[in-house]
């Protein structure tokens, strides 16, 4: 299918009327520095699995020490099958494909993903391939994320097809079955990958506030995700060696996009659709993108978002300890210009010239991103995409 652009169905007000469930295949989150020591053996007991893949990127693999880590710990378990790093960003099709048959090889009944949102959407997407192969019941993931880009908690597995387009695959059985939040696993992770990944968790705890049949407790979780976002990933760029402050915002961004069982996968928001777009198609990284498209498309939402969805993001400033403006348009747009200074603040200020996008794809990428050409919004967003490239 493709990645994801809006879903264009009118849903009624999810303040009075909803449901919630939680993803059907979740054994376990754990959190805590040193916690894959004890978590990773627990979580393979639980689950009955015999043999693990573990699935990663060629940089953790070759200049760190993490996967090592997790490898010894599987031994340990006498369950290490293989390694499979050949994951680049944005997924490759063809890295799923090589890494599918590597499962199949070594017998493996379990995939460990290690890094960023590209390993934990590959290794969805192997497993969603291998039940289409094969029948029966889906296998199971465990995701050991380094990263704050919080693939993990999602059903959907982006990944880029032959043609260099993002496309999407999704099941309710494939979320990971177990999670291990290890700061100590994240020490190794690039400065401006940390800090962009944690816009990334971000835009997801913003465009919740706006997405259709999220439930409000689940938007309570968003404002604390939002509120340690904006304290502690300045605190880890002036400190990376702070492991508290990474476990905190690791549980951050867990809060922003909380395990939640949609009946259909669409992109969280504009920001997000932007993203999808944006991404692959112009090597953008994802934490980049939100960097890019959070802010502006927060501004365009004190322009164009029904009152419910401007008094949900007009609520971010009492968690940010900020005084009203005055007026919801006021205050969203305040919302708006506290992430364009957090992104600044950063040093993640990017521009769509740094990434050679041509101008003239920008209505293409707006139409894709907003699902329709009729869309009243649409010129909008061809000038918000416009005024990214300063």
């Amino acid at each position: 299918m493709a990645m994801s652009s809006l879903d264009r169905t009118s849903y009624d007000s999810s303040n009075l009327h909803g449901s919630y469930a939680w993803t059907d295949t979740l054994q376990g989150v754990y959190y805590g520095p040193g916690s894959v020591k004890t978590a990773l053996p627990k979580l393979l007991e639980r689950l009955g699995a015999k043999k693990a893949l573990v699935v990663t990127g060629r940089s953790l693999h070759e200049k760190t020490d993490v996967v090592k880590a997790v490898e010894k710990v599987l031994r340990g378990s006498n369950a290490y099958g293989a390694t499979f790093f050949e994951i680049g960003q944005h997924s490759p099709i063809a890295g799923i494909k090589k890494g599918h048959q590597l499962f199949k090889d070594v017998g493996a009944d379990v995939i460990v993903s290690v890094g960023g949102g590209s390993p934990v959407d590959a290794a969805k997407a192997i497993l969603y391939f291998h039940q289409q192969e094969n029948g029966g019941p889906f296998l199971r993931q465990i995701a050991i994320p380094t990263t704050l880009s919080a693939a993990e908690y999602t059903a959907g597995a982006g990944y880029t097809n032959e043609e260099g387009f993002k496309v999407a695959v999704s099941s309710p059985e494939l979320p990971p079955a177990g999670i291990i939040l290890d700061a100590e696993l994240t020490l190794a992770t690039p400065e401006r990958l940390w800090l962009s990944t944690g816009l990334r968790a971000l835009d997801h705890a913003v465009e919740n506030l706006y997405r259709p049949l999220i439930p409000p407790p689940l938007k309570h979780l968003c404002y604390a995700a939002l509120a340690d976002l904006f304290k502690y990933l300045p605190e880890s760029k002036a400190n990376p060696q702070a492991i508290d402050v990474r476990q905190k915002l690791q549980i951050a961004s867990w809060m922003s996009l909380w395990p939640l069982r949609l009946e259909k996968y669409s992109a969280l928001g504009l920001s997000h659709a932007l993203g999808h777009k944006l991404g692959a198609r112009y090597s953008i990284p994802h934490g980049i993108t939100s960097c890019l498209t959070l802010a502006p498309v927060v501004a365009l939402k004190a322009e164009v978002a029904s009152t419910e969805d401007k008094e949900w993001l007009a609520g971010a400033l009492f968690h940010l300890r900020q005084a009203s403006t005055g007026s919801l348009e006021g205050d969203v747009l305040k919302l708006s210009a506290d992430i364009r200074k957090l992104v600044d603040d950063l040093g993640l200020h990017s521009t769509l010239t740094e990434y050679k996008v041509p101008r003239e794809d920008l209505l293409s990428i707006a139409q894709q991103a907003v699902g329709s050409k009729d869309d009243p919004v649409l010129p909008k967003v061809v000038s918000l995409l416009e005024s990214l490239y300063v």
